[in-house]
């Protein structure tokens, strides 16, 4: 049997935070200390998916990828594959197969169990798995701060391993703890003695004390437990309760900095966990939601010569406050401002499909004749006139500076108003490209700035989530 394991690792947090004084204050509640990641108006669960991916394969080909599984509780499409739109924005090959894994807080280790299993079985070489999520919690209560919005994305191979899966043990339960109705806009919860003495708690040390007996290991041979949690009493309190050290032996679980990401919070943990990790390190990963899921993993010594674009701490790292409670609420669709966007466009999902390469793929055309290289991709080259004579040419992961820009004052949503107009040179050819800036602050853009290009959610019309490419700064030398 194929030895299998992961090849490469990424996560993604939104630059946008929100300080969970805030919100206390505002409820005149007691804050749980800290800050939560926030989606930005312009990000949901693709597009999250989307920049951990890209991080994930970093220089790796996209073309290596055999599947892409996708997991959420939050999928912006319900009867509509939103893997096979994040494979397109990844500008993997057709070739591969797509699943979504939804419904369950589980379902980020359910989708890395099934990819371990399909590369273990031979069916695919390289399979990508990404989890992403932007839950949102009745305002007042603890889940709003407790919340956090990320994405993980994990290489499953049987070659260059960064680590090898040594085990997994797996068991089910049935419990009304936490949920959420077809209905639904807030995640619903029962008492909470109940879900973390019942659910969380027993389930999670069966769950990892099965694991360490079936592979005869004790807790002192676990290098790092990665136990997501509901909140950090009851993380250390699991750990204590299964002998581990909490100060030498358990993983930071991202909740006073980022908040609890759903279904991507286990995948975000261990890419943070591995981005740490030498050579040797014996890793068990354990997920709680009607039952749980335990995982073995043995960091080789491939983990000294990868490295990611964006590690998990950088992320944490870089980041802007929002500025008030009202905004928040906004950006998450919880109260409606004045009508904006009044030149909006209606949507088409013919021409969506139709331009696909270039809406989705980012892809350009390189004229064959002169060289020049446009986008969108062009039929007719504007520089020598040759007439479909080009090659299509990925350019997504280019780089470049701001060569003009405008601040419209007419074009933004009634609570982000300001929109920049942005034209930049991609890259050294200086393919010129025309787009919106975002995760920036307006009055801070200059020419010859540094930019990359980010998958963002453009605006909702006819049903139908329109997506494409915005520029965002690039910050210490890596783009956010």
């Amino acid at each position: 049997m194929a030895t299998v394991g992961i090849s490469a690792c990424g996560g993604y947090i939104p630059y946008l935070r929100l300080d969970r004084g805030v919100v206390a204050q505002i409820w005149g509640r007691h804050s749980i200390g800290g800050e939560r990641s926030v989606a930005n108006n312009d990000e949901d669960s693709i597009t999250m998916a989307v920049e951990a991916s890209r991080n994930c394969l970093g220089g790796q080909a996209p073309e290596q990828v055999d599947g892409l599984l996708f997991a959420t509780t939050t999928p912006p499409y319900k009867e509509k594959m939103n893997a096979s739109l994040i494979a397109a924005a990844a500008d993997l090959r057709r070739e591969i197969t797509t699943a979504d894994f939804a419904h369950s807080l589980r379902s980020g280790t359910a989708a890395l169990k099934a990819a371990f299993d399909s590369v273990k079985s031979g069916s695919m070489g390289n399979a990508l798995v990404v989890a992403s999520d932007s839950r949102i919690g009745y305002p007042r209560s603890d889940q709003e701060q407790a919340f956090g919005d990320g994405a993980g994305a994990i290489m499953v191979s049987s070659e260059n391993l960064l680590a090898t899966l040594e085990g997994g043990y797996s068991i089910c339960n049935e419990m009304m703890d936490v949920w959420r109705n077809p209905e639904d806009t807030f995640v619903r919860t029962w008492e909470s003695r109940f879900i973390l003495g019942e659910g969380y708690a027993s389930h999670m040390k069966e769950a990892v004390s099965g694991l360490l007996k079936k592979y005869g290991l004790g807790p002192k041979e676990i290098s790092k437990a990665i136990l997501p949690g509901p909140d950090i009493r009851s993380q250390k309190t699991l750990a204590k309760q299964l002998g581990f050290d909490s100060t030498t032996q358990v993983q930071d679980p991202l909740l006073s900095n980022v908040g609890h990401c759903g279904a991507a919070h286990p995948l975000l943990m261990l890419v943070d966990a591995l981005e740490e990790a030498s050579p040797g390190d014996m890793l068990l990963l354990a997920n709680y939601a009607d039952g749980a899921d335990a995982m073995l993993f043995k960091v080789t010594d491939e983990i000294e010569t990868k490295k990611n674009q964006r590690r998990v701490k950088d992320y944490i790292k870089e980041k802007a406050l929002l500025p008030s409670y009202a905004r928040f609420l906004s950006y998450k669709g919880l109260v409606e401002t004045a009508p904006g966007e009044p030149f909006r466009l209606m949507p088409s999902a013919t021409v969506s499909w139709r331009d696909r390469k270039t809406i989705l793929r980012c892809h350009g055309s390189r004229c064959n004749a002169c060289g020049k290289t446009t986008f969108p991709i062009q039929r007719v080259c504007y520089h020598c006139h040759a007439k479909d004579n080009f090659d299509e040419v990925p350019i997504s992961h280019l780089k470049g500076e701001v060569f003009t820009f405008t601040l419209d004052n007419l074009a933004g949503r009634s609570d982000d108003p300001v929109v920049v107009q942005t034209i930049a040179d991609l890259g050294e050819d200086k393919i010129r490209f025309y787009g919106m800036m975002t995760d920036c602050d307006p009055s801070e853009v200059r020419l010859g700035m540094p930019v990359s290009l980010t998958f963002r959610r453009i605006y909702d019309g006819a049903g139908m989530h329109n997506y494409f490419w915005k520029f965002r700064p690039v910050r210490n030398g890596r783009s956010e």
